[in-house]
């Protein structure tokens, strides 16, 4: 077999698993629909297993730590502030999230032509405003509950509420990898935009000192941990693209390293 035939070979091999995968997805249960919605096929897959399991091992310290803040430090669970914060996060990512982007395109433009990369740019662009709309949307649910859920809509309106929940709940979990598909246009742009969202998240308490009751030092350690750990990652992540498949953030996504089988269906974002 030829060298171009195997590559057919695994690029068929890969498209028709994922699509055993989605027929096999019930889009009624949340955390399938989230799935399907937030981890389309476009978007590669991580060239380093490892990484992932660390990002995940974050995300479940994150929100272990959220919930110890909010239930036991407040004294007593605080899902108004919850709620909040979520629309303050939602915010900080539908600004963030375009202006780091745009600043890595002026960086680029100066090696290379940034049309090719216009169709990744606004798939991308998309996931984020799908994400933040799911996101208002619950939260306006969850606020506003009590008023929509009269007589017999009680019972449609919690089932819807509670869907759309676990639908955001789980579409994060899928977005934290790929960081709304902007692997699509540079693998490098999913461990910098988190670090950069992470910090812009926790610099509000550090500067207006609303450590949460926890003192100066834990407060410290408690709002500190997330972007702290965020920028490790990122930095890890990055430095094994560099080394292993020759990915830098600087370089234009098109100057890549030849490509394997791996990634001949993905021109950009290697």
């Amino acid at each position: 077999m030829s060298h171009d035939s195997g590559e057919y070979a695994v690029a068929a091999g890969r498209g028709s698993r994922t699509g055993y995968a989605e027929r096999g997805r019930n889009c009624l249960k949340a955390h399938h629909a989230a799935w399907v919605v937030f981890h389309p096929a476009w978007i590669p897959e991580p060239l380093d297993p490892s990484v992932e399991q660390l990002k995940r091992i974050r995300v479940a310290a994150g929100t272990v730590a959220a919930v110890g803040v909010y239930t036991f430090v407040e004294g007593g669970f605080a899902p108004e502030e919850m709620l909040q914060n979520l629309l303050i996060a939602s915010g900080v990512l539908l600004f963030v999230t375009p202006l780091t982007v745009g600043v890595m395109l002026w960086m680029w433009r100066r090696t290379g032509s940034l049309r090719p990369l216009r169709p990744a740019l606004l798939r991308a662009l998309g996931l984020l405003l799908t994400f933040v709309g799911s996101v208002v949307t619950t939260v306006l649910l969850l606020q506003n509950a009590n008023a929509l859920a009269g007589g017999l809509l009680i019972i449609p309106v919690g089932l819807v509420t509670l869907w759309m929940v676990w639908f955001v709940g789980a579409g994060a979990l899928r977005i934290n990898g790929n960081f709304f598909g902007t692997a699509a246009v540079h693998r490098c742009l999913p461990p910098l935009l988190a670090t950069v969202t992470s910090w812009l998240m926790a610099l509000p308490d550090l500067l207006t000192g609303d450590l949460h009751g926890l003192g100066l030092m834990l407060g410290i350690v408690f709002i500190l941990g997330a972007p702290v750990t965020v920028t490790a990652i990122a930095l890890y992540e990055m430095a094994l693209l560099k080394r292993r498949h020759g990915i830098r953030l600087t370089a234009h996504p098109a100057a890549r390293a030849p490509q394997g089988p791996y990634n001949s269906r993905q021109p950009y974002g290697r």
